[in-house]
């Protein structure tokens, strides 16, 4: 029996993941309905993700989907929050997962069984109604998820006590009518802190974003019209990035984001450009700058009454409406400090999920990560690979071995990363991917591809690593992976080619497979 804590997109996936491996998940949600964060509505609940209204996937639909549940053909590339909830609900559909669910229940505390150190096993604690209840399970997933407690540290901003307007998290944020003819400033500069921006720059006197580092700013609009990820996320640019000396691999990481245009000339190069940072996806600001709508300001030194001041910016700037888009908090109250232990946004976990040090592995926290691409295939490889933990079917590391690494990659981003807000939680997303497909038998052999099915190793490796790759074999095999796979690029081109007939994807194919066969004869003869 296996408790899942949150019925969003992490708890949705674990439940079915456990079913897929003959396990009894109960999933506990404390709303009334299944979504979590993709789920809007108008006010704030306590404890629950906030959302507004006009938020919009980052990801495409064939890089965000589930590995064997694509998007219906007709969805858009990138999914406004209703269509993604709607997918949800028709995944939760499918595949059976709501006689799984409680809605309505909080877990109120987990905590090991007396016997935990023989039996592994969890009590839980839920309440619904009022009223409180006691259960027993073997494991627990926990998937509550990480934007629910704001982070608002206003001690880092002096006299912020004596400044007269209004301000707020981003988290209170719905819709741009309290920006109406204000002066806006948004402080920081991720993709929440810029959707702000952009929307209320059209309705204020003013708006202002104050970044203290800058950030690559990447458009949904990629090279020749297609989906960012589908050209980046590849595993050929997965091999050149993690294969190619560091200081030329950023190198070109920062030549290919300033292609589109200069990013010193509109005051968003990242403070230390060497560093590799989580690019913001916006397809307006660029424009807005240029324009005048958004002006774009370092750090905020101090507060004044009506004003801010800036470093290294003598002259005040007037504000009304200060919006802070300064991330959110990881936290677990219904579980003990000694369980997930939380510091500075970061919990020590071996892979993101499971903690080091327990007797027994019968607990896994997922989604406690920030991959450079979809969310949703992640979890969902983490649920695959959890319940197969669960199940006695796969095995952990040692203890120590498990310490050593998350110590060793710690030590390692907080070099690379600076460890600034949640930066540790990053990681490379196709490697992490096949890392965790390794685990449980999963991952797709493009070599062993390359005799058998020649035009499926060669549209796996050239083209975009589509969730659909982890289910051509090992567990959980899907008979439609393949046809999932060759025809991707279909149903991204179908709701885009509205006024033609969408073509067909196989003069796509046929010059993969032509370009895919001179480019491998080049590298073996390279190799030699």
């Amino acid at each position: 029996r296996v408790a899942v804590v949150g019925a969003g997109v992490s708890g949705l996936t674990a439940t079915k993941c456990c079913l897929d491996e003959g396990l009894e998940p109960t999933c506990f949600e404390q709303s009334q309905d299944i979504g979590g964060v993709w789920r809007y509505t108008e006010h704030i609940e306590a404890g629950r993700p906030s959302l507004y209204p006009s938020v919009i996937s980052n990801t495409s639909k064939e890089m965000s989907a589930f590995s064997d549940f694509p998007f219906p053909e007709d969805f858009p590339v990138f999914l406004p929050n209703a269509q993604l909830l709607d997918y949800l609900q028709r995944y939760a559909e499918h595949f059976s997962l709501r006689e799984h669910i409680k809605l309505g229940t909080t877990v109120v505390s987990i905590r090991k069984h007396p016997d935990f150190a023989t039996t592994g096993q969890w009590n839980v604690v839920t309440e619904a109604g009022g009223k409180q209840t006691s259960h027993v399970f073997d494991a627990v997933m926990v998937c509550s998820g990480n934007f629910s407690e704001p982070s608002l540290p206003l001690h880092c901003f002096p006299g912020i006590e004596r400044f007269r307007g209004q301000y707020f998290h981003s988290r209170q944020y719905k819709h741009p009518d309290v920006f109406q003819g204000k002066r806006v400033l948004v402080v920081g500069m991720g993709n929440s802190g810029v959707d702000i921006a952009v929307e209320a720059s059209r309705v204020a006197a003013k708006v202002t974003i104050s970044t203290t580092q800058g950030a690559w700013l990447l458009s949904r609009v990629f090279e020749h019209g297609y989906p960012w990820d589908m050209v980046l996320n590849t595993r050929l640019m997965s091999l050149i990035k993690t294969n190619l000396p560091r200081p030329l691999s950023w190198w070109l990481i920062n030549y290919k984001v300033n292609q589109r245009f200069n990013h010193e000339n509109y005051g968003l190069q990242p403070e230390k450009s060497c560093l590799v940072r989580e690019p913001v996806l916006n397809d307006d600001l660029p424009s807005y700058i240029l324009t005048g709508r958004i002006t774009i300001k370092p750090g905020v030194k101090e507060f004044k009454d009506n004003s801010a001041v800036f470093h290294n910016c003598p002259e005040e700037e007037p504000i009304d409406i200060v919006v802070f888009c300064t991330g959110y908090n990881v936290s677990f109250p219904f579980l003990e400090e000694s369980v997930v232990r939380v510091e500075n946004k970061h919990a020590s976990l071996y892979k993101y999920v499971f903690p080091t040090h327990l007797q027994k592995p019968t607990l896994a926290v997922l989604g406690l990560i920030k991959p450079f691409g979809g969310i949703m295939p992640l979890v969902e490889m983490q649920a695959r690979w959890v319940s197969r933990v669960f199940k006695g079917l796969c095995q952990l590391p040692s203890q120590s071995v498990m310490q050593k690494e998350v110590n060793e990659k710690k030590k390692n981003q907080v070099r690379w990363f600076g460890l600034t807000f949640d930066e540790v939680l990053k990681t490379e997303w196709l490697v992490y991917l096949d890392t965790l497909a390794s685990f449980i038998g999963a991952k797709p052999s493009v070599l062993g591809l390359l005799c058998t099915d020649p035009l499926l190793a060669l549209t796996i490796f050239f083209g975009p690593c589509s969730p659909y790759q982890y289910r051509l074999r090992g567990p959980g095999h899907w008979e439609g992976a393949r046809q999932a796979i060759l025809t991707q690029w279909d149903r991204v081109l179908k709701p885009t080619r509205t006024r033609v007939p969408a073509g067909s994807s196989s003069s796509f194919s046929s010059l993969l497979t032509v370009v895919g066969f001179l480019l491998l004869l080049a590298a073996v003869i390279f190799a030699f």
